[in-house]
């Protein structure tokens, strides 16, 4: 969710870039998290690249057009908030409605409201939260008014827009997608929470101690409303208890969360990586996924632990079973498409996978043997018969000369050398005997013999 800064309008309204907003104050004493809403998008915190300078959004507002949009992101990404800033900046008559606890009925009482507000010239937005949760008939019902224009949509949505809104209604709509705020975002919305008066906490005086707030930052998880509302469950603690400072342990309390020994810059995060890789490396799958729930649990960025796991595939599993890497991208991709808690299975099944399956670093080691000669040689020439010849004078300088094209031999093996002559019989790739490396050890054996067999008939 992307919350504000402190503001009044003279009325009680929201204030906007062209006046008074049609969307209504929020009673004083609503929850935190919706007296924080902002009011404009010059109060957002987050989602720069939707409202920063020159950004899609801003630019709709600042030209006064209005489009219908579909707003796809985690909960707490500031999607009410957003609709509701573009309903108060462009002064339409807003009407929010929830797709979880209305159906057709509700949805036709909405569309005369809007048509009555349309025969007096007022623009109107339709806000559908958890869109995603009408079915198809529903959206059928919803597609005429849309494209007669008597309400422009703004539908929220937590899944992806592609499989879960019809076809019709999403060609009619821009898709904004929003991302969970960051941790310097949800500090500057936590900070700004406790010195708001007027909206916030400021009127208690409260201090928060900086492990606290990192608590908060941490369990919230990048979302604005669960960090706010630990923030004022927290304040409630203190103020009962007389205390003027928001503490780790009372944050804990707060959260019912204790905060984990582990710091994503420290010392400790990197013990528990490395357990984690070393623990995949040795083979053991229960000590890798205990290691991987830690850093999970803790709140380590789930992409973080699948981009590891990419990693060991190919440089610790390498081609001793090839399908590793291809189980680690599917479980990267899986965690993208799914997110979290779901992710975190997919997350499992590939490092009990990397675990259990045998292991050769032998194409890495490989890597580096390739590098450190590049590093020592220099660019050392391509020899002659494997350059390319497009030309008549690069053929009369010996371009191409002597090249034999692999499909037309025997096992598409010919007997010319493919390295610089200066490193001519360097070996880089070793297989071991491992999983499937070893059919690749052996057929590289019998590719070996098989050349210096061509090559010492030729020389007979």
């Amino acid at each position: 969710m992307c919350y504000s800064a402190p503001m009044r309008s003279s009325r009680g309204d929201q204030p906007t870039l062209f006046g008074e907003a049609t969307v209504p104050a929020v009673p004083v004493d609503a929850p935190l998290a919706e007296r924080m809403r902002p009011r404009s998008l010059d109060e957002f915190i987050g989602q720069g690249h939707l409202v920063g300078e020159g950004r899609l959004l801003r630019d709709m507002i600042e030209g006064r057009r209005l489009h219908s949009l579909i707003l796809w992101g985690p909960p707490g990404s500031g999607k009410t908030s957003l609709a509701r800033v573009v309903a108060g900046s462009l002064e339409a008559h807003f009407i929010q409605f929830s797709a979880v606890l209305s159906g057709v009925k509700e949805l036709r009482l909405a569309i005369a409201d809007a048509q009555a507000e349309r025969r007096r010239g007022r623009a109107v937005i339709l806000f559908i939260d958890e869109i995603h949760r009408f079915n198809k008939a529903q959206q059928d019902a919803l597609l005429p008014h849309v494209e007669a224009g008597t309400v422009t949509l703004i539908g929220a949505t937590t899944e992806n827009p592609s499989f879960e809104v019809i076809a019709p209604l999403l060609s009619r709509a821009t898709v904004l997608v929003l991302q969970p705020l960051a941790p310097e975002d949800v500090r500057a919305l936590v900070e700004l929470a406790l010195r708001d008066r007027p909206r916030g906490l400021g009127a208690r005086a409260l201090t928060i101690d900086a492990p606290a707030l990192e608590h908060v930052i941490e369990q919230s998880h990048g979302d604005g409303r669960a960090a706010l509302n630990i923030l004022e469950s927290a304040a409630d603690l203190a103020v009962q208890r007389g205390v003027a400072t928001l503490s780790l342990a009372v944050v804990e309390e707060a959260a019912q969360h204790r905060a984990r020994r582990y710091d994503k810059a420290g010392e400790e995060h990197y013990n528990i990586v490395s357990a984690f890789i070393k623990s995949l490396r040795g083979s053991d799958p229960d000590a890798a996924l205990y290691w991987m729930m830690r850093m999970l649990d803790a709140g380590e960025d789930p992409l973080f632990v699948a981009r590891r796991m990419v990693i060991f595939a190919a440089e610790d599993v390498g081609l001793a079973d090839p399908q590793a890497l291809a189980v680690a991208v599917a479980a990267k991709d899986a965690l993208h498409f799914v997110g979290l808690p779901e992710g975190r299975i997919p997350l499992a099944e590939s490092a009990v996978y990397l675990a259990t399956a045998p292991k050769s670093n032998a194409s890495f080691q490989a890597m580096l043997a390739a590098a450190a000669d590049v590093e020592r040689h220099g660019p050392l020439p391509v020899p002659l018969h494997l350059r390319n010849a497009p030309t008549a004078l690069m053929q009369e300088l010996g371009y191409g000369r002597g090249y034999q094209y692999a499909h037309d031999h025997a096992d598409q093996i010919v007997d010319h050398a493919h390295l610089p002559d200066a490193l001519a019989g360097r070996r880089y790739y070793r297989p071991t005997g491992n999983g499937a490396e070893a059919a690749i050890g052996q057929r590289l054996e019998r590719i070996r013999r098989r050349r210096t067999a061509t090559s010492t008939d030729g020389n007979d």
